[in-house]
């Protein structure tokens, strides 16, 4: 038994079989800080509950006292695998708030780096979903592509994780040549790493064992409990915010959305594994039809400051005459509310806000995948093995840090 999980004692007197087990919140399959207190008869789970609350983070009540710009560093820390999607999300959901117009290639821009994500959030999905249930050479394949990928982020922005990369009204600064042609040598490289990793589970029997029928729910039950991304395709359910409500470029991409027919452990892998496919695929078209022109829209020059080529720009870094007042004096806010929504690699992210047409949001709510696909645990994970919970945290890919917010 790991150290980190807690036996209790019998739940009655007489039944000396049924025992509470709590498992977590420092356990190395519970992928963060969750806790999952459990009802067992045996081996056998009677009820799951699931407890998420150790991070204490914060991040919708801090939001309502930084100006929205300020908030876009907060993003990164919700899904800190998928930094980029966030970042994405949040200022097309404030451009829409506020009416800004976005130029078209910072929308292909976007489009790009969201899909760079995706690629990066599923090969440690799959690297760490395939170490739970005992598979170790699949982890480090999934490493040295993810590597490639990590390390033009930090050619873009500087960062290899929290980027802050998306700016309101365009993204921080343009892509170079030599950036371009490194990702251009890694999507024709991909599909043979697909192919690897495929190789090395696709056909183990023991992969085959842990995932086929377990954690299995209809795609009527995934509609009830809110279930997004490849956690609701798996079981056929065809929805996709970058198909049903388009934004960035992605109206301009070919692209098919993967769908399964069990709704098990085995059909969510096997979507996410052709969800790979189709984001090489769409950085493919990124490359190719990457359209000439700005990175930042003409309207926001109040909410983003980008340094033109060759200029040197001097900003008074006091909070009353530096940038803070510049984004505080914007004289247009709209008021009222308004709910975005964008695909990232775990579901369907949202954001909503309230506005009272001040500089900063009224009241702002983050829709996080990870958080919904907690609560399903408390009904996938009854009557299956304590074993089979693992690999239902996993498929499910979850991270806390989008949870406690």
């Amino acid at each position: 038994m790991n150290e980190t999980t807690t036996l209790d004692v019998p739940v009655s007197q007489g039944d000396e079989d049924r025992y509470r087990l709590k498992l977590g919140p420092q356990h190395p399959a519970t992928h963060g800080v969750l806790r999952v207190d459990l009802e067992l008869d045996g081996e056998t789970i009677l009820d799951c509950d699931p407890q998420v609350g150790y991070l204490h983070r914060g991040f919708e009540k801090l939001a309502e006292h930084r100006t929205y710009a300020q908030n876009l560093v907060l993003t990164d820390r919700l899904d800190y695998i998928a930094a980029m999607a966030n970042n994405v999300g949040y200022c097309e959901a404030v451009e829409q708030l506020l009416a800004i117009e976005v130029p078209e290639r910072a929308k292909f821009l976007r489009v790009m780096v969201c899909e760079m994500s995706r690629l990066t959030g599923h090969l440690l999905w799959l690297a760490t979903h395939a170490l739970d249930i005992g598979a170790m050479t699949v982890f480090l394949y999934c490493f040295r592509e993810r590597e490639v990928l990590l390390e033009l982020f930090a050619e873009l922005c500087g960062a290899r994780l929290t980027t802050t990369y998306t700016r309101l009204g365009g993204v921080r600064q343009d892509v170079t040549h030599e950036i371009m042609m490194k990702l251009e040598r890694f999507v024709d490289a991909f599909p043979a790493c697909i192919e690897e990793y495929e190789t090395l589970i696709d056909t183990n029997r023991i992969w085959l064992k842990r995932t086929i029928g377990v954690g299995q729910i209809s795609g009527e039950k995934a509609v009830d409990l809110c279930l997004t991304g490849a956690s609701l395709r798996g079981s056929g359910v065809d929805y996709d915010v970058r198909k049903h409500m388009p934004y960035a470029a992605y109206d301009k991409m070919d692209f098919e959305i993967p769908l399964g027919e069990t709704g098990d452990t085995y059909a969510r892998y096997r979507c996410r594994m052709e969800e790979m496919g189709q984001s090489n695929y769409i950085l493919r078209q990124c490359i190719e039809k990457m359209p000439p022109g700005p990175i930042v829209g003409d309207d926001a020059p109040d909410l983003v400051m980008p340094v033109k080529p060759g200029r040197k720009v001097e900003v008074d870094t006091s909070a009353r005459n530096g940038l803070i007042k510049l984004i505080d004096d914007r004289d247009v806010y709209m008021e009222g509310d308004i709910y975005v929504a964008t695909e990232v690699p775990k579901g369907e992210l949202g954001f909503y806000f309230i506005s009272d047409g001040m500089g900063r949001p009224y009241r702002m709510h983050i829709r996080s995948p990870s958080f919904i696909h907690i609560g399903a645990l408390a009904t996938m994970g009854k009557g299956v093995m304590v074993a089979d919970l693992i690999a239902i945290i996993g498929t499910l890919d979850v991270v806390l840090g989008e949870s406690d917010r």
